[in-house]
């Protein structure tokens, strides 16, 4: 019996998708072996990574003059990859803004590679909101602009695409495909598959075409989009059962309504919960509510001694993954695309359940 699955990532897949898989992973398609023994440049091969791109596009509207690239090292490669890939044209500066654990590491890389300006951080309230526009400082000469649309580990999500100069550039491994997306206000859009797209192993890249052409001379071949666009991202053999998931992956998304119909859902899912929290006085969320994270929902027990009870006990309820990141500590629920909303009304009935034992 499967149970509920709120891992933060690697996280929840469709049990449509598993099946498909299941059923197809000794042979596939007929060829008689399994897609993971079959080379990524056959002809078969290369029609599921044709169709998983083309899905994409549907799926997000992308506009004609972008490359989308299927990429490996995660999203975290990419936090080296952007300063490589946009220093070249003259500035060697980039603006960022700091909301939180992955903005930071992004943030150290570029560091690496030449100046950063932090834009605004919302290091004053523990990370807790999303820094209003009104607040930045932003240059006038910048190579990029980067932000965390969604803190995965801190729950916060911008409810805006920001309005700047440069470049936009926008790490959207927790909220992609997770609702529509104006696709043309971005520079590069890039996302670790793991939470919203399927499984770890690969990353999508969306990258404007004219943004091809400014890496730094001594760029590595690894990290290059222009290799990868030009390659098909196939330059060297790609992680081909993690594209073709992904793939699988896209085209249950299209049945389902597209990001529309996850949009919808996405907010019932999180509305149940955060009202939850918002009526206990056992339960509560740490986040500012104008910055609250549809996708992943921290929050924490008035008696932090019943943590791990809490923990226990929901694990026994079949509500995995439940404990908050190592680093913040507390709990927290990440609410993907994959996750149904029965498992969100089984946390509640669960929560309400244990507050009322416990409180």
């Amino acid at each position: 019996m499967r149970k509920f699955n709120f891992c933060a990532g690697p996280a929840a897949l469709p049990e449509p998708v598993l099946r498909q898989a299941q059923e197809e992973l000794l042979d596939w398609q007929g060829v008689g072996c399994s897609v993971m023994e079959v080379s990524h440049r056959s002809p078969e091969f290369t029609a599921v990574a044709e169709a998983a791109e083309q899905d994409l596009r549907d799926l997000l509207s992308i506009p004609g003059n972008y490359k989308v690239l299927f990429l490996q090292g995660g999203a975290t490669a990419q936090f080296s990859a952007i300063p490589w890939n946009l220093f070249g044209a003259g500035s060697k500066s980039a603006d960022y803004i700091h909301t939180g654990q992955w903005a930071e590491k992004a943030i150290k890389e570029a560091r690496r590679y030449g100046e950063v300006n932090i834009v605004a951080s919302a290091e004053d309230r523990n990370f807790s909101y999303a820094p209003a526009a009104d607040a930045w400082q932003e240059s006038d000469d910048a190579a990029y602009f980067h932000y965390t649309p969604n803190e995965t580990i801190g729950g916060v999500e911008f409810p805006y695409i920001p309005e700047v100069k440069s470049p936009l550039v926008a790490d959207m491994s927790s909220t992609i495909l997770s609702q529509p997306l104006a696709v043309e206000r971005f520079g590069f859009i890039y996302a670790g598959a793991q939470k919203n797209i399927g499984p770890s192993g690969i990353a999508v890249g969306i990258v404007r075409d004219d943004l091809l052409d400014r890496a730094l001379p001594d760029i590595p071949r690894s990290l290059s989009w222009k290799i990868a666009a030009d390659g098909q991202s196939m330059d060297n053999t790609p992680p081909t059962f993690a594209w073709y998931l992904s793939g699988l992956v896209f085209k249950w998304l299209k049945a389902q309504g597209g990001v529309e119909a996850m949009a919808e859902l996405s907010l019932k899912k999180s509305q149940l919960l955060y009202g939850f929290l918002d009526r206990s006085a056992f339960f509560s969320s740490p986040v500012s509510v104008e910055s609250r994270s549809r996708m992943n929902v921290p929050f924490v027990l008035a008696d932090e001694s019943l943590d791990k009870k809490f923990l226990k006990e929901s694990e026994e309820a079949g509500l995995l993954a439940l404990k908050g990141h190592r680093s913040v500590g507390g709990m927290r629920a990440s609410l993907y695309n994959a996750v149904p909303l029965e498992a969100v009304e089984a946390l509640v009935a669960f929560m309400a359940d244990f507050e009322q034992r416990n409180g």
